[in-house]
């Protein structure tokens, strides 16, 4: 191949759609600190995901990490490593300490049956990620936390649009965090969201955003500067219009895919989930070097060399991480490590074209 081929490409509006949408911005000089945009965003974003909760946040992280805060947790959280640098550093800019779970080896997210050995009397909530879009173990976990007394937050950064039994993923456990990240299936350039059933969150998650102020005369809490622009929300306006046409898109690049892979000897292929409604945010292949005759890594430089950009994500584990080192064993979770080593997501977005998608795997399926 002789294009240059990226792991993903953000969707974005038509260029006069957005450019109507922020137009009255000019009139009004309201540019941040809650305005017109950043409210019909939150209205909008929770009649779409069906929740009865929402704050807008400048981005996944700072959203995970708030909310973390305002739970008011000590000690130990149980989490996995096998997900992107936030969730664990969320964790520990809390002052906590995150205690690692293997996962599972179909789906990837968080082995529930290995969770209980884990708890401890210092243990205060569990951090589950639902990875690739697919859905954790949520019946499971949620019967785990309130046997033991434990607060249950999702990092569903990859789960937008995603549903279990019909109902929102964002629905499950105390409180939900959605990353709005330019890479996402839905996006504000930058930004996030927390979903939660409690009404008591709503007021707190908003003053930790700003600072903690309450008026003019009053800050009621230790708060930061998290709050989403009117710029970021206009995007989100846009791109929500049109989300679901873009799923739809990217499930044809995903099911090509499947249909040049599907039945390769020595490759893993994503699981469908009973009861899931899918984003087809990620398509993640597992290599078995044995079997297929090339390991992962090879098979990355192969496809770099002709210009096609693959992501080893998740690799390294958050436990092998350098700023970590001498904290963590990444081999106490032997299947996360496996598939770290072993794992490869391929180009997906709406407007790949499957042309691009064939010479994909053709690449793939040729060997060195």
């Amino acid at each position: 191949m002789n294009k240059n081929i990226l792991v993903t490409r953000s969707s974005m509006p038509d260029f006069d759609e957005y450019i109507d949408e922020i137009r009255e911005l000019w009139d009004t000089h309201w540019l941040t600190n809650m305005g017109v945009k950043h409210q019909e965003l939150e209205r909008e974003l929770k009649a779409y995901l069906g929740v009865p909760g929402l704050q807008l946040f400048t981005n996944g992280h700072m959203a995970l990490e708030m909310l973390l805060q305002v739970m008011k947790l000590e000690g130990e959280v149980i989490t996995t490593p096998f997900t992107f640098a936030s969730t664990t550093h969320a964790i520990v800019r809390n002052g906590l300490t995150p205690v690692f779970c293997d996962i599972r080896e179909d789906d990837y997210t968080i082995d529930a049956d290995k969770i209980e050995s884990l708890i401890t009397d210092k243990t205060s909530a569990i951090v589950p990620v639902h990875v690739y879009g697919n859905v954790c173990e949520v019946e499971k976990l949620r019967d785990i936390a309130d046997r033991y007394g434990l607060k249950l937050i999702y990092d569903a950064a990859h789960c937008f649009g995603v549903k279990y039994k019909d109902n929102g993923v964002a629905n499950f456990g105390d409180a939900s965090m959605l990353s709005f990240h330019a890479t996402k299936v839905f996006n504000t350039i930058e930004g996030g969201a927390v979903c939660f059933n409690n009404e008591a969150l709503r007021d707190e998650l908003y003053f930790v955003k700003n600072f903690g102020i309450v008026d003019e005369l009053h800050v009621k809490t230790v708060g930061g500067n998290a709050k989403m622009n009117e710029f970021a929300a206009a995007m989100g306006i846009c791109n929500l219009r049109h989300v679901d046409a873009e799923i739809a898109k990217r499930k044809i690049v995903y099911e090509r895919y499947m249909e040049r892979l599907d039945g390769v000897p020595g490759l893993k292929l994503p699981v469908t989930q009973p009861f899931v409604k899918k984003n087809y945010a990620y398509f993640p292949v597992v290599f078995d070097p044995e079997v297929f005759g090339e390991s992962r890594d090879r098979v990355y430089d192969r496809l770099l060399a002709e210009g096609i950009h693959a992501r080893k994500y998740f690799y390294p584990l958050t436990s092998a991480f350098e700023c970590y080192e001498g904290h963590f064993d990444p081999k106490d979770t032997p299947v996360a490590l496996k598939i770290s080593e072993s794992v490869l997501t391929l180009p997906l977005y709406s407007d790949l074209a499957l042309e691009d998608v064939d010479g994909i795997c053709e690449v793939i399926l040729r060997r060195a």
